[in-house]
C-alpha cells in the first residue's frame, strides 16, 4: 500500500499495527486498538477530504485503472487499433467487449502500470489518433447497435507540438460530434481524473457517472495555478476554486450519478469499487435500452446544450 502524504498518521498507525502482529511476543489486543483507531481516523480523513486532497486520491497508483476494469468486469473483450488516418495510440484503448452477457463497445484511457508501461501509453494522454479511434469506435457501435460504455482517466489531451500538427482540437470536437450523434446509448464513467477536452471527448455521454473520489476540471489544478498566479505550488487554492470533486460535478450539473468508494478510496479495495460499478452500469443501460433511438439522442444533445446557461 502506498500512502498519500496527508495519511502519514494512518500509516503509523498500520505500521505499529502490523510489527506487533509480526512479532511473536507482540500484544495482538495493543495490534487490534491500534487498527481500530487507523480504521476511524481513515474514515474520518476520507469523509472531510479538501478537494486537493482528493485529487490526490484520483491519481493515486494503486486505483484501479483501464485494464483493472476490463478484467474484472468484461468479458470476451477484443481490442480494434488504429483511426485509419495515421496509426494507434496506446494511450486511448477500446475495443468489443461483454458485459453480463451484453455486447458493448468498450472505450477507456489507460495510463499503465509501472513506468515501462506508463510511458508507453503516454500517462493517459491521448494524441489526435486517440480521439480519431475513439470515434471510429463509436460509429462502429452505432451501426451494430452496440452500447458504448467509456472509462475516462486522463490528466487531459497531450499537449505536444506533433499532437497539434496532427489536429489535436480538430480531433477531440470530431470525437465529442460523434457521441452527440450516436442513437444508441452511450454511459461514460470518470474513473480517476477527468483533465479538459481530453475528457470530455469521451465523456459527452446519455449518463456520466463519477467515482466518489474521482476529479473533472477543465484543467489540472497545477495548469490552473500556473495561469493565474504562475504558481504551480498554489494548486491546492486552484483544486478549491475550480470546484473540482465529484459532489460539486454533481451539484452543477456536469455528472448524472455518484458512485460510493470503499473507505479509503478505491484503491483500497478493488473489488468493491468492481461490484458498485457493476450495478451502476447495469442500472443505467436498462433505462436508456428502453428508449427510442431518437429519444436517446434528443435527450443526449439536449442534455449538454443545457450546460453552463442560467
Amino acid at each position: 500500500m502506498s500512502y498519500l502524504p496527508f495519511e502519514k498518521s494512518i500509516e503509523a498507525l498500520q505500521l505499529s499495527a502490523r510489527k506487533l502482529r509480526s512479532d511473536g511476543r507482540g500484544d495482538a489486543g495493543e495490534a487490534a486498538l491500534l487498527e481500530e483507531r487507523a480504521a476511524r481516523q481513515l474514515a474520518h480523513l476520507y469523509g472531510n477530504l479538501t478537494p486537493w486532497q482528493r485529487t490526490q486520491v484520483a491519481r493515486h497508483p494503486d486505483r484501479p485503472h483501464f485494464t483493472h476494469f476490463v478484467q474484472r468486469l468484461f468479458t470476451d473483450f477484443t481490442p480494434l487499433a488504429g483511426d485509419r488516418t495515421f496509426g494507434d495510440d496506446p494511450a486511448l484503448l477500446g475495443g468489443m467487449a461483454r458485459f453480463n452477457g451484453r455486447a458493448v463497445m468498450l472505450i477507456g484511457n489507460a495510463k499503465g502500470e509501472d513506468t515501462a508501461s506508463r510511458l508507453h501509453h503516454n500517462f493517459g494522454m491521448a494524441r489526435p489518433e486517440g480521439y480519431r479511434k475513439a470515434a471510429r469506435l463509436m460509429t462502429m457501435a452505432d451501426r451494430f447497435g452496440l452500447p458504448v460504455i467509456t472509462l475516462v482517466d486522463t490528466p487531459g489531451a497531450f499537449p505536444g507540438v506533433d499532437a497539434e500538427a496532427r489536429g489535436q482540437a480538430e480531433a477531440i470536437a470530431r470525437s465529442i460530434e460523434t457521441s452527440l450523434m450516436l442513437t444508441v446509448p452511450i454511459v461514460a464513467v470518470i474513473v480517476g481524473e477527468g483533465g479538459s477536452g481530453g475528457a470530455v471527448a469521451l465523456a459527452t455521454a446519455d449518463r456520466v457517472l463519477m467515482l466518489e473520489h474521482a476529479v473533472y476540471s477543465v484543467i489540472s489544478p497545477e495548469g490552473c495555478a500556473s495561469i493565474l498566479w504562475r504558481d504551480a505550488a498554489r494548486a491546492a487554492d486552484a483544486a478549491e476554486a475550480m470546484k473540482v470533486a465529484a459532489a460539486d460535478a454533481l451539484q452543477l450539473g456536469v455528472v448524472d450519478r455518484l458512485i460510493y468508494e470503499p473507505v479509503g478510496g478505491a484503491h483500497r479495495d478493488h473489488a468493491l469499487t468492481f461490484r458498485r460499478l457493476a450495478i451502476a452500469l447495469e442500472e443505467e443501460l436498462a433505462v436508456l435500452t428502453a428508449l427510442s433511438r431518437e429519444e436517446r439522442r434528443s435527450a443526449r444533445r439536449e442534455k449538454f446544450v443545457r450546460m453552463g446557461t442560467l
